[in-house]
């Protein structure tokens, strides 16, 4: 499996048994990486600790947050298809 793909997947293992999503956000809202093709992605976290260590990679005074995954579902993922965003999940290194 590649890395992409374990992180994919302890992102809904962990999603599915908390319930949480998790996010960094600063004064200006949350980071966006734009990828090599033009997609602009939106990061989301499954653990708080991953959470933590992004905001700390990416520095710029992110703050960590959390929302209920129904949430997410309901109002994230549709505005940001929306928004022509993809959605990253557990991302690692300095995006």
């Amino acid at each position: 499996m590649s890395q992409s793909g374990s992180q994919a997947a302890a992102f809904f293992r962990d999603v599915r048994q908390s319930r949480v999503v998790w996010l960094v956000r600063g004064d200006e809202g949350s980071p966006t990486h734009l990828s090599a093709d033009g997609a602009r992605s939106l990061p989301f976290w499954s653990t708080s600790a991953r959470a933590r260590r992004a905001a700390k990679i990416w520095g710029r005074g992110l703050r960590v947050g959390s929302m209920p995954l129904d949430t997410w579902c309901e109002h994230v993922l549709p505005d940001a298809a929306r928004d022509g965003l993809v959605i990253g999940v557990n991302c690692v290194g300095d995006g």
